[in-house]
């Protein structure tokens, strides 16, 4: 039995991780993702091929390697959201800090990464099911906090404007970075159209989820 400390088995299985992601990145936006083979990514990394597909399940999840981030963010804005604050205050807050912050997961990927998703049908894919996943995540989330019944619908159809929402302002990140827009002016625009898209959800979903 291994005596080594948990703390740096984990770091060590980070360390991996990463060495993996970064190697395929290169790769990626060198060659294209879809012509990229794991083989190549395990000779990048040094490491086999196993160990690619042991960390990574799909290929697709390493170019989106932030995807249980995505996926799990908006549901936990609205877990920690503050006392007194609705679902849609504390997502609208949390879309601002991530606009400022230049944040990738927003959307901020640079124009050479946006471009080898917009190139990519796997990727085009992939990022539609994580949208789809974190609305569903989402309207979990909105449930619990609103104790509503397994028949209640509300939770859904919250969930379901919440999160095109952030889907729009997702693909409207992407399509001014491919425009050759830079994050300077990109956030200046999101910051008054994130605030009209906020804005339209106010009289419906202003009150709801209030913590």
């Amino acid at each position: 039995m291994s005596t080594e400390p948990l703390s740096l088995r984990a770091a060590k299985k980070q360390e991996t991780r990463q060495l993996i992601s970064d190697h395929a990145t290169r790769l990626f936006l060198r060659e294209g993702f879809e012509e990229t083979t794991i083989a190549e990514i395990a000779a990048a990394a040094r490491v086999s091929k196993k160990t690619v597909t042991n960390y990574f399940a799909r290929k697709e999840d390493i170019a989106l390697d932030h995807h249980e981030t995505f996926t799990a963010g908006l549901a936990r804005t609205v877990e920690t959201r503050a006392d007194g604050e609705s679902a849609l205050a504390a997502l609208r807050r949390a879309f601002g800090t991530a606009v400022r912050d230049r944040d990738a997961v927003a959307g901020f990927a640079g124009p050479d990464f946006s471009r080898m998703i917009a190139d990519s049908p796997t990727l085009t894919t992939r990022l539609r099911e994580l949208h789809d996943q974190r609305e569903r995540v989402l309207a979990d989330a909105l449930a619990a906090a609103t104790a509503a019944g397994p028949d209640d619908i509300t939770p859904r159809a919250a969930a379901a404007q919440l999160a095109a929402a952030h889907r729009l302002l997702f693909s409207r990140i992407q399509e001014l970075t491919l425009a050759g827009r830079d994050g300077d002016r990109i956030a200046a625009i999101l910051d008054t159209e994130a605030a009209r898209v906020f804005d339209r959800l106010e009289p419906g979903l202003g009150d709801y989820a209030v913590r």
